[in-house]
């Protein structure tokens, strides 16, 4: 998709689309998920609605946006998040980009046939930290 179109779809979802998912998020069914992170200059904390598989002790986060959001940038600044997945809370570390072709393998044959219909080019993998 052209950028300029991404970025409008980016603003509705964030003030319209988002509010709705965060509702049926994390829960049992489905693939996304709700991820928690702390703004690197406000503090505050913020929840947003994401795609996310589980791959190798973490998640792999499909960047439907790139690598250039908000949310991204907060939680490789910060070195972490916290995700809600099929009802559980996850604590992730150690946020790194993967190539493109491991980010897909994590998802679902349906799921890999859309993301790359949709020209997604960057995938985030974070660690599960250990439970003390």
């Amino acid at each position: 998709m052209k950028q300029a179109l991404l970025d409008h779809i980016r603003v509705i979802n964030k003030y319209v689309t988002n509010k709705l998912l965060i509702h049926i998020s994390g829960k049992s069914i489905g693939h996304f998920v709700i991820l928690s992170h702390v703004g690197r200059k406000s503090g505050q904390l913020y929840r947003i609605p994401i795609i996310a598989e589980p791959m190798n002790n973490g998640f792999v986060i499909a960047l439907t946006y790139g690598k250039k959001v908000d949310w991204c940038n907060n939680v490789l600044r910060m070195g972490n998040c916290s995700i809600r997945w099929k009802n559980k809370d996850y604590t992730l570390i150690h946020p790194e980009f993967i190539d493109k072709e491991v980010g897909l393998a994590a998802f679902p044959a349906i799921f890999r046939s859309g993301l790359r219909k949709m020209g997604i080019q960057y995938f985030l993998k974070l660690e599960s930290q250990p439970k003390n």
